[in-house]
């Protein structure tokens, strides 16, 4: 953040040039009322001596003026002649609104010429820059003293924001630390340059620069908003914590295990064993859910069986079998409900609970739905779609036998087992994370 050396001392030799340029200009007298009269009426006999006496009060006026000097002058009948060559057109419009205000004059006739020698237009041009020059001179040893005085205003600055130990405690993560350090840094910079443009009498000047710089830096935010978004998204996110390294979560349509929280974007890995990178502005506004914070999961399943079924029966049998697996807690128990009976089939919906820390979520589901159906299988209880089927009298078919044992599935608990290869496959990444990137930080609650 520490400006340059030869930028800030251009800056600086440009402030008595451009404090005068930054000063507000003070606004136009209102014309007298003069202006407004009416022209004097011109004298029919004027007095015989009165061309030679404009003549020569225009002369004496010219020659006080040295721009004016030499410049030739007849009137005859009140109307004033100029002749000559001056050195600029200014000079040539005030030759002329002198000899008309004079008393007596009719008309001016301005016949005056500019001087369109290379000498004489030169000379001007190199005299103020040889006068700018020498005033750029003499405020070399001021300009200096303020250019020492930024830098060191600067340094201090920089030097507290070094201290990333102190910045570390005080914020809640690496990501608010280094934003307080960078902000710490900016503020006595400003101040320096500040104080420098205040030392060689420049503080108009840095109006001027503040507005500009104001301007851009709206047009800027605008143009990136979409980053500066994402970065405060970032910020917040490293704030609230709404997930931990590892944590298997859901955020919007995309699922996968959390690898890292950084400054743009949070790292997932998919089932698939890709890494899937959302910006953190999707993240902070998106609906996010977490499937690990708590080890307990729910899952259900249903089971359509036919009309002539006894669903009571069926519940019974299912409920059984789901008791009976490892996996399933006792506590909360399993569920069983009608789900729905309309169309040509009962829908019976069946709910337990798994904990993720013991069992998969994924094979444990499968394989209860897997004994569940069997067991019904063999009670008579066969899978029926929501099809519309017609049985005749003469062709109905039996009830289904009212006797069946209950059996549960074959899988045991080893087979349901949790898959760690993700999660192996997350720490191993994140252990060669050095550079502190991550903003997750596991000492901090989550939200």
């Amino acid at each position: 953040m520490m400006l340059p050396p030869f930028l800030l001392g251009a800056l600086l030799a440009a402030a008595p040039l451009g404090a005068q340029a930054a000063l507000p200009k003070l606004p136009k007298p209102a014309p007298s009322a003069s202006a407004s009269t009416p022209a004097p009426v011109i004298s029919a006999q004027p007095a015989p001596d009165e061309d030679a006496r404009l003549a020569a009060r225009i002369r004496a006026i010219f020659d006080e003026i040295p721009a004016l000097r030499g410049t030739g002058v007849r009137v005859a009948a009140g109307v004033v002649t100029l002749t000559g060559i001056v050195p600029d057109d200014k000079t040539i419009a005030q030759a002329e609104g002198i000899a008309s205000r004079l008393s007596g004059v009719v008309t001016v006739q301005n016949r005056l010429e500019r001087d369109l020698g290379v000498e004489r237009n030169l000379n001007p041009a190199l005299s103020g820059v040889t006068g700018r020059l020498n005033e750029f001179a003499r405020a070399v040893p001021l300009i200096a003293i303020a250019m020492l005085v930024a830098f060191l205003v600067g340094a201090l600055g920089y030097a507290i924001a070094a201290r990333k130990a102190v910045w570390q405690r005080v914020a809640p993560n690496p990501f608010l630390a280094e934003l307080i350090a960078t902000a710490i840094r900016f503020a006595f910079v400003v101040g320096g340059v500040v104080l420098a443009l205040d030392i060689v009498g420049a503080t108009a000047l840095l109006g001027a620069v503040l507005g500009g710089a104001g301007v851009l830096g709206l047009a800027v935010g605008l143009a990136v908003r979409d980053s500066i978004d994402n970065y405060v998204s970032s910020l917040m996110l490293s704030v609230r914590q709404p997930f931990r390294a590892n944590d298997n979560v859901r955020i919007d349509q995309h699922e996968g295990r959390v690898v890292r929280l950084t400054s743009r974007a949070t790292v997932l890995l998919t089932p698939d064993g890709n890494h899937l990178r959302v910006p953190n502005a999707t993240v902070f506004k998106a609906v996010i859910t977490n499937f690990t914070t708590n080890p307990e999961r729910r899952f259900q399943f249903d089971y359509s069986i036919d009309h002539a079924g006894d669903p009571c029966r069926a519940q019974a049998i299912a409920l059984d079998v789901l008791k009976k697996l490892d996996w399933v807690l006792g506590d909360p128990r399993p569920t069983a409900e009608i789900a729905d009976l309309s169309g040509s089939v009962q829908v019976l919906r069946f709910a337990g609970w798994i904990d993720q820390t013991r069992a998969d979520f994924g094979k444990g589901r499968t394989r209860a739905m897997e004994a569940v159906r069997r067991a019904l299988r063999d009670a008579g209880y066969a899978a029926e779609g929501p099809e519309y089927r017609v049985h005749l009298d003469s062709e109905a078919h039996p009830p289904p036998p009212q006797s069946a044992e209950p059996r549960a599935g074959d899988a045991d608990v080893d087979d349901v087992a949790p898959d760690r290869h993700m999660e192996r496959m997350v720490r191993e990444e994140r252990s060669g994370d050095e550079g502190g990137k991550d903003l997750l930080d596991s000492r901090r609650p989550v939200e």
